[in-house]
């Protein structure tokens, strides 16, 4: 099964703190550099779970952007889409002791992605194109997005943050949402209260406690929590391929190292 994923493919800085941050004084940890994004992320889990995986999206052939590239071709990702001179975002995830994290991001080009791009043959051969909430919430890689769905056989979504929805409000994430027709929506708690109902069937993924898939649950496996970075993009990848069990294994697996990638 091939899964694409359209947007971000960024430079993700790992900081994990050994304790909290103090004012005005060191705070000390270990920080790691890697390729990260959403749609990145989905992708190289996709294949690390014996799927195929393609990233669809604007990236830069800037020194970080070909560090990023090159890691994710390692992991057997098939990467497409145009490609500039320099913009390549990044993220940097702050995991604290207790394996919560916070991000603070630049997404660099990858906004970009003009809908007069997009390429029919990106999501020729895939059974699902997956598209990340902050792709649909920055012009033009909105509207890109929007026309690759059109061309899709299944679409899947993730509602990917509260700060995502809001920085264009419910009621729009919504009638964005319901311009896709997806299969699948993918979401948090707090991200599925501040929505509301959408199209497709929705997955609540409970932090730490496993996932509900309309009046079903599942538990999450028992494993250390080291780093919660990208364990919902591994859920989502493993739930394309395999349904709840995988993507609970798959989210397991993420969370019990750092980092987000596989």
């Amino acid at each position: 099964m091939r899964i694409c994923a359209i947007g971000d493919l960024l430079l993700d800085v790992i900081v994990r703190l050994d304790g909290p941050i103090g004012a005005d004084t060191d705070t000390y940890g270990r920080t790691s550099v890697a390729a990260g994004g959403q749609a990145a992320n989905v992708a190289a889990w996709a294949a690390a779970l014996g799927g195929a995986g393609r990233f669809v999206g604007k990236r830069a052939a800037d020194p970080p952007g070909r560090l990023v590239a090159d890691e994710l071709a390692a992991r057997g990702v098939e990467l497409l889409g145009p490609v500039v001179e320099r913009g390549t975002g990044t993220v940097v995830s702050i995991a604290a002791p207790d394996g919560s994290r916070s991000m603070l991001s630049d997404r660099g080009v990858a906004t970009d992605l003009e809908p007069e791009e997009v390429n029919p043959a990106w999501v020729d051969g895939c059974d699902w194109l997956h598209v990340p909430g902050y792709s649909l919430v920055r012009q033009p890689l909105a509207a890109a997005a929007t026309k690759a769905a059109g061309l899709a056989a299944r679409v899947s979504i993730d509602a990917s943050s509260t700060a995502a929805i809001e920085e264009v409000g419910p009621e729009l994430f919504r009638e964005l949402v319901r311009d896709l027709r997806p299969e699948v929506v993918f979401a948090n708690e707090a991200e599925a209260e501040l929505v509301g109902e959408l199209d497709g069937a929705t997955v609540v993924v409970h932090s730490g406690r496993g996932c509900r898939v309309g009046r079903e649950s599942f538990a999450a496996l028992a494993t250390e929590v080291v780093d919660t970075t990208g364990a919902g993009d591994a859920f989502a990848a493993g739930y394309l391929l395999g349904g709840p069990e995988l993507a609970l294994e798959a989210a397991a697996r993420c969370v019990a190292k750092p980092g987000a990638m596989p």
